[in-house]
This record gives C-alpha cells, sequence and structure tokens, in this order.
C-alpha cells in the first residue's frame, strides 16, 4: 500500500470517528431530555434500532430489588428471548448484567456457551445477540441487541454499541434523580398543605370550644380513630364543612 492508500484510510477513519461524535452528540440531547425514566428508556430503545446499522431489535433488562426485570414494552421477539433467559438461567444479557462486560455472540446457533437459551432462541429467527452492561448509579441492567443475521455486529456497531450503553446509564440515573428530586418535593409539598390544613382544623375547635390547641388535636385524632380515617381528611372536612367530627362515645365516668 503506497502513501496515498494510507493518507485515504486515515481520512476514512477521521470521518467515522467525526460522524460517531456528531451521532452521538445528538443522541446524548435526545437522551437527557427525554424526562422521566420510563421515557428515558423507551428513547434508549428506540435510539439503538436507529443508531447501531445491524440491530433489528433491541430491549433493556434492569435489576430491580434483585429482580431482572423488562422495564419498556418491546416487540414479541424481544419478549420471548428475554423470557427465554430468565427461564433457563442463562443468556449473553444475564452474563453481562453479572460479569459486567460486553458479551457477543455471533451465531447463537452454534454458540456453545448458553446451550438452553441457544437451542430455543434459534426459534425466533435470531441469530446475533449483543449485550451490553448499564452501569451508573441507581441504575444495573443490560441493553439488549438481536439482529436476525449471523456476525451481525461488527466492530464499529459494538463501538457504537458501548458509547450508547454509557450515555444511557447515565441519562437513566439523571432521570432517576430528577424523579426523587420531585418526589421529595412533592411529599414537602403534601406535608406542609396537611400540617395548614389541621392548624386551620384546630384554630376552628379552638375559636368554637374554647379550648387548647392541644385539646383540639386530640378532638382530631379521636374523631380519626373513631372513623377510620387519614387525620388530615378528618381536618379537611371540618375546614370545609364546619361540622364537628365524630369522636365516638364520651369514656365513662367513674
Amino acid at each position: 500500500m503506497d502513501s496515498t492508500d494510507d493518507l485515504t484510510q486515515i481520512d476514512d477513519q477521521l470521518d467515522r470517528g467525526s460522524e460517531l461524535v456528531i451521532n452521538f452528540s445528538d443522541t446524548a440531547k435526545i437522551l437527557f431530555s427525554a424526562g422521566t425514566v420510563t421515557a428515558t428508556l423507551a428513547q434508549v430503545v428506540d435510539l439503538t434500532i436507529a443508531t447501531i446499522e445491524g440491530c433489528d431489535y433491541a430491549g433493556l433488562f434492569l435489576v430491580e430489588n434483585d429482580v431482572v426485570t423488562d422495564p419498556v414494552p418491546t416487540e414479541p421477539v424481544v419478549d420471548q428471548l428475554h423470557a427465554l433467559q430468565r427461564s433457563t438461567g442463562e443468556g449473553p444479557c444475564l452474563d453481562a448484567i453479572t460479569h459486567g462486560t460486553i458479551f457477543y455472540a455471533d451465531d447463537i446457533t452454534v454458540d456453545a456457551r448458553w446451550p438452553r437459551f441457544g437451542a430455543e432462541a434459534t426459534e425466533t429467527g435470531m441469530r446475533s445477540v449483543l449485550a451490553l452492561p448499564l452501569a451508573a448509579e441507581g441504575t444495573l441492567g443490560a441493553l439488549n441487541l438481536y439482529a436476525r443475521y449471523p456476525a451481525a455486529f461488527g466492530v464499529v456497531d459494538r463501538a457504537r454499541g458501548v458509547i450508547l450503553a454509557s450515555l444511557a446509564s447515565l441519562a437513566i440515573s439523571v432521570a432517576r434523580s430528577h424523579e426523587d428530586e420531585e418526589r421529595r418535593a412533592e411529599n414537602l409539598q403534601a406535608a406542609l398543605t396537611t400540617r395548614e390544613v389541621i392548624g386551620q382544623a384546630q384554630g376552628i375547635l379552638m375559636e368554637r370550644e374554647r379550648i387548647s390547641a392541644t385539646q383540639a388535636f386530640d378532638v382530631l385524632r379521636r374523631a380519626s380513630q373513631h372513623l377510620n380515617r387519614k387525620l388530615r381528611d378528618v381536618a379537611q372536612d371540618l375546614v370545609d364543612t364546619g361540622d364537628e367530627p365524630d369522636i365516638g362515645p364520651k369514656p365513662a365516668t367513674t
């Protein structure tokens, strides 16, 4: 090969590298702007099929409370392949989670690593499987790529997959963090609202019955127990209607 051929090959590699950078810059923007965890997971699957040329189908495994789950709906063939791995207890996607590394089967019909899974998986028409671990704070799972043809995932596809899986791991973790923050904010707001309603109900009872704040709260507490309703709901009824809550029969005096 002469110097001209060398330069041409280098240019081709640079062009391909630049294309990867541009594509995954766009991919990152899409993933990190998806919003919710569910939307992010769905985007991961859709972008995998669109980004990895050899990929016909894709799906996700996530570990939730030590159980491997399918977090988003996928094509029936992917559901079948995932179910086979869980039922046989073996497969590239499970190994990707267990070992935290890539597992690639260029032809599952002859791959001896997963004999039980491979024997049944061939009936789905899939031949190649590429399993990429997902690992970031709060996230453990695998991004699973399937193809109808053997040796479908070349070096470039596998490189794209590694980058995509890394971005997906981070995006899922970020989405979870945002949801946790929103949940905490909602819980705080609910607690503040509850406190305000109970305070209003206490004020009504204190004014009407000429009792202390402690005594008013005790009335609400006794009504909550007697009616088997949340204290906040009892207080809200009093604020809304002005009707004093039923506290049940008064204790007998001796």
